[in-house]
């Protein structure tokens, strides 16, 4: 019975999972699970790339002591790289919430606008899109001398078989890659002066690209996200939510949407295993879970939900809003956004699964409108699948019946892909 290595990694944690099926149903064992978290220094919050990577090697070790492994895959959060010189690291590798990019944005868009960004890749405005990164790193300097520009994922299974290769669902969330033609495009490549050859043909979910010590190394969907969509046990085509640090609402889709109502309302299109995903990035577990690092760390998560369901505070923030990206105090940014000020911890957290349950809310209407479907039920996976009260608070504000699946589903697709590329 073969089996298969997922290294999933989140940006608070990652984990190594082997996967196997038995009778027709999915088999996973945790071998590894290992801290992740943005790092501060010299002013910037950065990714410790060479720790991630000693836990990767590290959680491989231990998965082999227990079994033979058929392949492996790695799936990351979108958005960020890691510039090279040949085979050199260029440092730091700067994480997505620091807000370098700021100051370019408005350089970027007197080039190409938004707009026309928009109809080219369909892909939503975030500040830490990855195609103002680039423009930041080179309109800096950065990016004199560079060779190469991977993504997470791509880089750390780099450092394990030797091969650059580039991914096309994660390449899609840099807002590069064309809707249409499925690779980078060159218009606004050149547009914006960024060296053309850091943008190669993009291979697609089940490419084998090399090998670590006896072991296939192949690309899965390498954003969580499309992992995690590919491990939803579907019945029918439905939103889903896959609930983590961002609340990724969305539906799969034949094909992009890039019209002025999806482009007004700020969905995005990504790529999915032969389908579109059209959906949104909202806050996330990032409010809650910021919220505990400040106002009770290490506090059982079970007790902090209990606290939010005692709380009658009933005032909401916007749980989208710019001030909550990466406040130095979540305390404060949720004190300076209420005309009431919560009272107990139970009422901050209370606030906050309330304001993300109106927020998939909103959601849910907008995706309806835009797409011309009426849905009645809407799954929920990740770790948010696990916390009762918010599914509750869900089903009540969108009027859907929830399915929550406390699966590691971004896991058991990065798994289904490596089989699905075995047979």
């Amino acid at each position: 019975m073969k089996r298969y290595l997922a290294i999933d990694i989140g940006a608070s944690s990652g984990r190594h999972i082997v996967g196997w099926v038995e009778n027709g149903v999915w088999k996973t064992d945790e071998v590894f699970r290992f801290p992740n978290g943005v790092a501060e220094r010299e002013g910037s919050l950065v990714w410790d790339i060479d720790a991630l990577f000693s836990h990767v090697k590290r959680g491989i070790a231990l998965a082999r002591e227990r079994c033979a492994i058929e392949s492996l895959s790695i799936d990351t959060w979108g958005v960020d790289y890691v510039l090279m010189k040949g085979d050199e690291t260029v440092y730091p590798v700067y994480a997505y919430r620091d807000g370098r990019t700021e100051a370019f944005i408005p350089r970027v868009h007197e080039k190409i606008s938004f707009s026309s960004l928009y109809r080219h890749t369909g892909i939503q405005f975030q500040l830490f899109n990855t195609v103002y990164q680039l423009c930041a790193d080179r309109e800096s300097g950065r990016l004199n001398g560079v060779t190469d520009f991977l993504m997470i994922p791509e880089y750390l299974m780099y450092r394990l078989c030797g091969i650059k290769s580039h991914e096309y669902t994660n390449a899609t969330t840099t807002g590069m890659v064309n809707a249409e033609t499925g690779e980078y495009d060159r218009e606004i490549i050149d547009a914006l002066g960024l060296p053309a050859d850091l943008f190669r043909k993009l291979q697609h979910p089940g490419t084998v690209i090399g090998e670590y010590e006896g072991i296939k190394v192949v690309f899965c969907a390498t954003h969580d996200t499309g992992s995690a969509v590919e491990g939803i046990p579907m019945e029918e085509d439905v939103p889903y939510i896959s609930s983590g640090t961002w609340s990724l609402l969305g539906v799969k889709t034949e094909k992009p949407i890039t019209d002025t109502a999806s482009e007004l309302a700020n969905w995005s299109n990504e790529g999915g295993v032969g389908y579109n995903r059209y959906q949104k990035n909202i806050m996330g577990m990032w409010l809650v879970n910021r919220l505990r690092d400040e106002l009770c760390p290490g506090k059982p998560f079970g007790e902090v939900v209990h606290e939010a369901e005692e709380s009658r505070f009933e005032e909401t923030v916007d749980a989208n809003a710019s001030s909550f990206l990466a406040p130095e105090s979540m305390k404060a940014a949720f004190d300076a956004a209420l005309s009431v000020k919560p009272q107990t911890v139970g009422d901050y957290f209370r606030c906050a699964y309330r304001s993300l349950a109106l927020s998939y809310m909103n959601a849910i209407g907008e995706l309806q409108h835009n797409t011309g479907r009426h849905y009645d039920s809407i799954y929920i996976v990740g770790g948010g699948a696990k916390n009762a009260f918010l599914n509750r608070l869900t089903e009540q504000a969108t009027g859907k019946k929830v399915i929550a699946m406390p699966i590691e589903a971004t896991a058991i697709g990065n798994l289904k892909i490596q089989m699905e590329a075995d047979r």
